[in-house]
């Protein structure tokens, strides 16, 4: 039997309250009114402030759908930017397009890496041209003196609280079907990390771990592979959205229940509106916000409004259950239409 989720670990959506909250270790923090250094001087009053966003592409998911449109309604000329935006699903290509924004001249860097590693060189190479770098979305793995601030979910959360409730739903067993997201991308190590830990303790067992590289298709034809093998399964942890509509197509295709009072349990991450109406629905069980809504903090970092009192800043995100999602949330915390 499984057990009413009591309690979400987290609370709260940046997006709409347009606060930040510290969560993790000493590295992270809220912003606040003075204090701090992370906080790059304004432009002259008047001036335009040309900023380089480098991102993953709008077609990856509705939570990078509403990522960019988020980006490209606040750097916009209306509010004294001069934008100039390059996106892509390959690290190498993203490294290139950061290269020709230094080239060209911004003022800012902004980056969402596809992956963590690979970006030393372009970042001091940023530094030395004196232009200022702002991470976004995901960590990458170089010093911290090579970037002003980071803007970030903390994706090894967003997998600690999801596995977290698979645990309190107190199954007999755990088989899983684990579909990965893009390999190597922060938000995949951080919602692999918590599952990988389970499946090492032997609490859950690992049926099968794929990539789909967020794509809906591809998660289809991983459990499309799993029900045709005959391997049993009760689990679906797909790190996305988009990836668990897919394992859904394929369940549906062959006759399978899921969801509240099914045989399988189906998770998803991301939190948009179509989603967690298929949890209202109680088609899916669980679904992880992952906030997409961090352009405003870095202009308001930028342009002297506010300032940060350390590297790191954490959006504060929550999970949702089957059981006790309301429509006061999928129109509160939902993404898209």
């Amino acid at each position: 039997m499984r057990k009413k989720l009591g309690s979400m670990l987290l609370a709260g959506a940046l997006a709409m309250s347009m606060m930040l909250t510290a969560c993790g270790g000493g590295s992270t923090a809220t912003t606040q009114s003075g204090g701090g250094d992370t906080t790059a001087a304004p432009a002259p009053s008047g001036e335009v402030i040309k900023v380089g966003v480098v991102n993953n592409p709008p077609s990856e998911s509705g939570y990078r759908e509403a990522n960019v449109k988020d980006m490209e309604k606040v750097f916009s000329s209306e509010n004294g930017y001069d934008l100039k935006t390059s996106y892509s699903l390959k690290n190498d290509e993203q490294l290139q397009a950061a290269q020709g924004f230094i080239t060209e001249g911004v003022d800012y860097l902004l980056i969402s890496a596809a992956e963590t590693t690979g970006w030393d060189e372009v970042l001091k190479k940023a530094q030395e041209a004196g232009i200022k770098v702002y991470l976004f979305d995901r960590m990458i793995d170089v010093d911290e003196s090579l970037y002003e601030a980071a803007v970030v979910s903390d994706m090894a959360a967003e997998g600690d609280t999801a596995v977290n409730w698979l645990l309190d739903q107190n199954l007999d067993e755990y088989n899983v079907v684990h579909i990965q997201g893009a390999m190597g991308s922060d938000a995949q190590i951080g919602r692999t990390g918590a599952l990988d830990a389970q499946f090492e303790s032997g609490k859950m067992n690992k049926v099968v771990q794929q990539t789909a590289t967020w794509d809906e298709a591809e998660a289809k034809k991983i459990v499309e592979s799993v029900i045709n093998s005959g391997d049993k399964f009760n689990v679906i942890y797909a790190e996305n959205d988009g990836m668990a509509k897919g394992a859904v197509a394929a369940l549906d295709e062959a006759g399978i229940t899921h969801g509240v009072d099914g045989d399988v349990i189906v998770m998803g991450f991301d939190c948009n509106k179509w989603a967690l109406r298929e949890l209202l629905d109680g088609k899916w069980n669980y679904d992880g916000q992952c906030s997409p809504f961090q352009a405003q903090i870095i202009s308001d970092l930028i342009q002297g409004k506010t300032t940060a009192s350390s590297k790191k800043i954490i959006n504060e995100e929550k999970g949702f259950d089957a059981k006790t999602i309301t429509q006061e949330d999928i129109d509160t915390y939902g993404l898209g239409e």
